[in-house]
């Protein structure tokens, strides 16, 4: 009998489990997932519950009720994995064995690594909608605010769904003119990025979202420190953005026991070879979804694409084949834009987000272009999530991403 062990019953986790308990012989593998708590959240409603498109019901379920009856869940701290040992090093003192270790721990905000975040105004005048804790304190002081600074910031890349911020300034604009106080209210997108998003054409399209909206960004941002009782965030090159109410998206780390194992970078994520998911220091560990140090965005897509590309290696290494398969960091995001618009982004680590049309059987959706077609289909998905994407029952999606449909702009010639 050979034992898989997989930390985390996240998204990433909660798939890949599923996924290889039917490709797996039940006889022959033993396959167990650590957690430390039977919470499963629907991250993207984070960003939904504070504007009261989601409510707080809706956003978490019981971890085990996803997992299959195949597969033992144990509820336990992760304190170090033993890679030489091949040994995980549980919080109650026992350890568990393995033969194939999937990291799936993920990411988290760490506001106590930016100074002054964290203080007496942390969740009432300062906040994040990254957590469960956070997106509820965030409802209410939306729900209390009539009007003044409120400045959306990003503290370092990468982070966890990265046009999450953006969603977030848009749908303020919305919430805040429904409210009647958009006009007492100046919105600010502070981001360490020269412009709204990482891509030319992508930015340049998001950018015009929001200065139609007006909403100014503050570009090239590293944030130094946050001064709660001035009320200022301040820059290393000593710039200052003053707030009435802050929204910030704190430093992403992986797991701590990720570094207490030596199997992190400086940030705790996981390096892996970005076509494969694998441990680039032992063959027989994976790390899957955002707490690898793959060079795409940190989304759901990205775990359910990679997953895809993930198992059907897996199965062919278990049996002392090359693995064959390769993920080309496919990632698609739906952007809220407010006014029950949404825009659409795909995009893989070769070819940046581009206009067109996502091609069928979903679509034909539009890319980088707000539509009713794309925010129906973001609400949509939440039932999708639980019923079709966890249970690890087969979507029409393809993991590799098309270019059908994709409108490649000329690059200018130079000089």
């Amino acid at each position: 009998m050979r034992t898989l062990v997989i930390l985390g019953g996240g998204t990433a986790g909660t798939m890949a489990a599923n996924k290889l308990r039917g490709r797996l012989a039940a006889e022959e593998w033993q396959i167990i997932v650590i957690d430390k708590d039977d919470n499963h959240d629907y991250q993207p409603a984070y960003l939904f519950v504070p504007f009261g498109i989601n409510k707080v019901k809706q956003v978490r379920k019981s971890r085990r009720s996803f997992i299959d009856d195949g597969i033992e869940v144990r509820m336990a701290d992760i304190e170090r994995v033993d890679a030489e040992a091949r040994l995980v090093h549980l919080g109650d003192g026992s350890e568990l064995g393995y033969d194939y270790l999937i990291m799936a721990t993920g990411t988290t905000p760490r506001p106590d690594q930016t100074p002054g975040m964290l203080g007496p105004e942390w969740r009432k005048s300062v906040h994040e909608f990254y957590t469960y804790d956070g997106m509820l304190a965030l409802k209410k002081s939306l729900k209390d605010f009539q009007g003044g600074r409120l400045v959306m910031h990003i503290t370092e890349l990468p982070i966890k769904c990265p046009v999450a911020p953006l969603e977030f300034v848009m749908l303020a604009d919305d919430f805040l003119t429904k409210k009647g106080v958009r006009a007492a209210t100046e919105i600010v997108y502070v981001t360490p990025l020269d412009g709204a998003f990482t891509k030319p054409v992508a930015s340049r399209e998001l950018g015009h979202h929001l200065s139609t909206r007006n909403i100014k960004v503050e570009p090239d941002f590293m944030i130094e420190s946050v001064d709660q009782e001035a009320k200022v965030i301040r820059s290393y090159d000593e710039r200052e953005v003053a707030y009435d109410l802050l929204v910030t998206v704190p430093l992403n780390m992986g797991a701590d026991y990720v570094a207490a194992s030596g199997l992190g970078d400086e940030l705790n994520y996981v390096p892996v070879d970005k076509h494969t998911n694998q441990s680039t220091a032992y063959p027989n560990i994976f790390a899957l979804g955002d707490g690898s140090n793959l060079p795409t965005s940190k989304a759901g897509s990205v775990a359910h694409f990679s997953v895809e590309v993930f198992v059907d290696n897996f199965c062919e290494l278990i049996e002392g084949r090359p693995m064959t398969h390769s993920f080309d960091g496919h990632a698609n995001c739906f952007v809220e834009s407010g006014n029950g618009r949404a825009l659409l982004l795909d995009f893989n680590y070769e070819t940046e987000p581009l206009t067109g049309h996502f091609p069928l059987p979903v679509g034909p959706m539009s890319l980088l272009k707000a539509t009713r077609a794309n925010h129906v289909g973001k609400l949509a998905f939440r039932h999708v999530y639980w019923n079709v994407l966890l249970p690890g029952r087969p979507l029409p999606l393809h993991a590799e991403m098309s270019m059908l449909g994709k409108r490649v702009e000329p690059q200018p010639v130079d000089a």
